[in-house]
């Protein structure tokens, strides 16, 4: 794949245009005024029938697994998350987070976390009745969902570094500790909730399990939205537990055996790694856009008797910027033709994807407003905005000093193995 489809490009240029239509027009409202994203998310959902997609596809799942439970074969068995896929409704799933990211980037962070690891963490660790109490809502973003994993003394260290807890009483469990940096957490409907079994034993050995808690349950406070440098329209905020009591239903499979070992650890960092190659359509879609305005930009604006553009020192920034631009697009088709192929990317191939995406996207953004000067330091002018929201791309999901680690061990470990 080289280039999109003549089907791709009708709808990018639907999703774009509904972009503009709808969305554009609020931009002040979603990045300075306070204004939730969920309501416009679930517009663009209707209107491009995405809704009705992701319910046919999981009633087909759910169908196919009852049957297997049942010791009949499925009509259709649509469990598997590998395999060959359709390259259409692969790319029909970047399209609006590329075309998204063109105007407000924060409002694919609170799409992808509800519908992307939020649900992501029911479908592949819930019992059939979990998902259906659960997970058809999120795909369908009817209910927004939160996946609470960063406490305020862990960050990069996630797993090392957890204190909350779950302290079996009974037939239940109560929950304590403390989240932040919560995508969705001000907001969020249903909120899974990672955290380790307290069995007396020190924290490092302890079984990593997760949760499933509803909005309003006794002992849980959701904070107002955090105040942040970027991505206004996702909100972010902290989540509080105290002595929350839940029932057995509530922990994400209903057993702790497939927790055992380092199968709470896993569950988790397989949401990583799908949140990592993620971002890589994100940054499409911010250098996209800063080329977008800051080519026409170049040929305006007149400093010294002619356009900027003439200069070389600027030629030289559109051209890196050119570059990153065709480098994103390509590693974009590279995860579609994959994905088509059935061939499944590794950790550590994800982890290399988002350390250049990330990179990438700062690099061109911060560019962009010095092509500017003073204009792209000024709120008004978009690439202002874009400068802001393409530096948390560098954080979340893993820093990129984590990418870096995550890739040098994954090499030396195969060159190990083949030594």
């Amino acid at each position: 794949m080289y280039e999109w489809s003549e089907e791709q490009q009708m709808v990018r240029t639907a999703v774009r245009d509904f972009v503009d239509k709808e969305i554009r027009p609020l931009r002040e409202e979603l990045e300075f005024g306070d204004l939730p994203p969920y309501d416009l998310l679930r517009k663009m959902f209707a209107t491009f029938g995405m809704s009705d997609m992701q319910r046919s596809s999981f009633e087909k799942r759910i169908a196919a697994e009852k049957a297997i439970a049942a010791g009949e074969a499925p009509a259709e068995d649509t469990r598997k998350e590998s395999g060959p896929r359709d390259p259409n409704a692969i790319a029909f799933n970047l399209i609006p987070i590329i075309e998204l990211c063109r105007v407000c980037p924060g409002m694919v962070t609170a799409m992808g976390v509800s519908m992307g690891l939020t649900a992501a963490s029911v479908m592949s660790k819930g019992t059939i009745a979990q998902k259906e109490r659960w997970g058809l809502d999120l795909l369908t973003l009817d209910k927004i969902g939160a996946w609470a994993i960063t406490e305020p003394g862990s960050g990069s260290d996630a797993f090392g570094s957890m204190r909350s807890t779950a302290r079996r009483d009974g037939d239940e469990y109560v929950l304590n500790g403390s989240k932040t940096f919560i995508t969705n957490g001000p907001y969020a409907d249903t909120i899974v909730f990672i955290c380790k079994l307290d069995e007396g034993n020190p924290p490092e050995e302890r079984t990593v399990l997760q949760f499933v808690l509803d909005r309003g349950t006794p002992g849980l406070e959701q904070s107002k939205p955090l105040r942040k440098m970027g991505m206004h329209s996702s909100p972010t905020g902290e989540l509080f537990l105290d002595d929350v009591r839940v029932g057995r239903d509530r922990l994400l499979g209903e057993s702790e055996e497939a927790y055992t070992g380092a199968g709470g650890r896993n569950a988790s960092k397989a949401t990583f790694g799908m949140e990592r190659t993620g971002v890589v359509a994100m940054a499409l879609g911010i250098v996209e856009r800063c080329l977008e305005l800051c080519v026409p930009y170049a040929n305006d604006r007149v400093q010294f008797g002619q356009p900027i553009g003439q200069f070389q020192l600027i030629q030289l920034k559109l051209a890196k910027m050119e570059v990153a631009r065709l480098n994103l697009q390509n590693q974009v088709f590279r995860n579609i033709e994959m994905s088509a192929a059935g061939v499944p990317g590794s950790f550590a191939e994800a982890s290399a994807g988002k350390l250049y995406a990330a990179q990438a996207a700062m690099d061109v953004a911060l560019e962009a407003v010095q092509i500017f000067g003073g204009n792209g330091y000024m709120a008004e002018f978009e690439v202002e905005q874009l400068a802001r929201d393409a530096k948390v791309l560098q954080i979340y999901a893993g820093t990129d000093e984590i990418q870096v680690s995550a890739v040098a061990r994954a090499l030396l470990a195969e060159q190990a193995g083949t030594a």
